[in-house]
């Protein structure tokens, strides 16, 4: 009988440690840039990411909603939500994907991992490859990198007059600091 309320416990200590390996943040900070070098900035920042890690694993997906995408221009901002986006019919992307590799044991002030997963926007699916850079501080995980993608890539329509001020490959930016979940 001790026997089987020492093993209850452990096995209660376990889960509870295993459920704590969750890193999150709310104020992650993904931005774009879709500029031609001759014409006006195209690039907007969202300061609202949501992104979680499961440290036990590497699975990381994260959440931006379309209409946080703030650009230096009003009128930008409201063709990107109205016009390109959809952003109140499709009023989030996502992305689902893994760290190869990862393990928060061997996590150093330093590190790279590979990337992938499938970044979903207005309802169109993209696999993404891509290198982060990936470091510990202070009990938090900051995670790093870039990557491109292509309006095509999710039915974006661009209008033919502005074709040409808007990049073929867009860059996306990430920049996230993540807490341990409690």
């Amino acid at each position: 009988m001790k026997t089987t309320n020492i093993l209850i416990i452990f096995c209660f200590l376990l889960s509870l440690q295993l459920h704590a390996q969750k890193y999150f943040t709310r104020s992650g900070i993904t931005q774009f840039e879709a500029s031609e070098k001759t014409f006006e900035p195209i690039e907007a920042l969202n300061i609202t990411t949501t992104v979680i890690l499961d440290a036990n694993n590497g699975n990381i997906v994260s959440q931006v909603f379309m209409a946080g995408f703030q650009f230096k221009n009003a009128l930008m901002q409201e063709h990107f939500n109205e016009n390109y986006m959809d952003s109140y019919q499709y009023p989030k992307a996502t992305f689902k994907g893994k760290l190869d590799n990862f393990s928060i044991v061997s996590l150093n002030a330093n590190n790279s991992y590979d990337l992938n997963g499938v970044l979903t926007v207005k309802g169109f699916e993209k696999n993404i490859q891509t290198t982060v850079d990936v470091k510990v501080e202070n009990d938090q995980i900051f995670i790093s990198g870039s990557f491109f993608v292509s309006a095509k890539d999710f039915n974006i329509k661009i209008p033919s007059i502005v074709r040409d001020k808007i990049a073929n490959q867009i860059q996306i930016n990430i920049d996230y600091e993540l807490i341990e979940k409690k």
